[in-house]
């Protein structure tokens, strides 16, 4: 482990010496494009999608991105949600969710519920078949969007295995070829840790959205514990 921790950057500063050396200083253009386009696609995903559900079960997604800072900012650095994970489950039962309800909804969103990485891999597809002039018409482009969404789940583990299953899914769609994904590997880190960000997230709000349903908290309550936490043992 410790030599395979070593050597990916060397691997990843490859990957960029191949990009550029086979497509030019031109190819950098558009993969900070793509960056660009991700982190724009995921940040109106937070505050459009999610805060519109937020709003509707009465309380501010601001608010509770504020709740959680130091969670995302551990998975900023780290490009994981899972090393998150314990810090959520208590800052959601914080907020008054049941211990039953956290820890359902928080797990199992890990698995199933990874809005980043779907959003990621439905762009870097389509990227990718940009890239290799690979013709992709609007019913191409849906059943890509709904493969994605399927290979998504269970794409939960270490960072990159966004990556992975990217792969998998360009193997489910053989028009756009799988070498091309070469083109990624030097922009993965960074597009890892938005992918982790919106998990994260999406998990949180979907967590506090069920405890809303199940009446375990109030909207005045959840808005309260927003502002004042509730005190909790560390072991909860």
């Amino acid at each position: 482990m410790q030599i395979v921790v070593k050597v990916a950057p060397i691997g990843a500063f490859g990957a960029m010496a191949f990009t550029i050396g086979s497509y030019g200083l031109g190819a950098l253009n558009h993969l900070i494009a793509l960056m660009a386009g991700f982190y724009l696609t995921a940040a109106l995903f937070v505050v459009v999608v999610l805060g519109l559900i937020a709003r509707w079960s009465g309380f501010s997604i601001f608010r509770f991105l504020n709740h959680i800072k130091e969670e995302l900012m551990l998975v900023l650095g780290t490009s994981s949600s899972e090393t998150a994970l314990p810090g959520m489950i208590l800052k959601m039962r914080q907020l008054g969710c049941s211990r039953s309800t956290v820890g359902l909804v928080i797990p199992t969103g890990y698995s199933f519920n990874l809005d980043g990485t779907n959003i990621y891999m439905a762009m870097a597809a389509v990227f990718l078949a940009q890239a290799t002039n690979t013709p992709l018409d609007l019913s191409h482009q849906i059943s890509l969007l709904l493969i994605a969404m399927i290979t998504s789940k269970g794409a939960s583990g270490v960072t990159g295995a966004g990556f992975v299953t990217l792969a998998a899914t360009l193997v489910a769609v053989p028009s756009v070829p799988i070498e091309s994904l070469a083109l990624l590997v030097g922009i993965d880190r960074f597009m890892s840790e938005c992918r982790a960000l919106t998990n994260l997230i999406g998990n949180g709000v979907a967590t506090v959205v069920i405890s809303r349903w199940e009446n375990e908290v109030t909207k005045v309550a959840l808005n309260e514990n927003l502002k004042n936490p509730l005190a909790l043992p560390d072991k909860i």
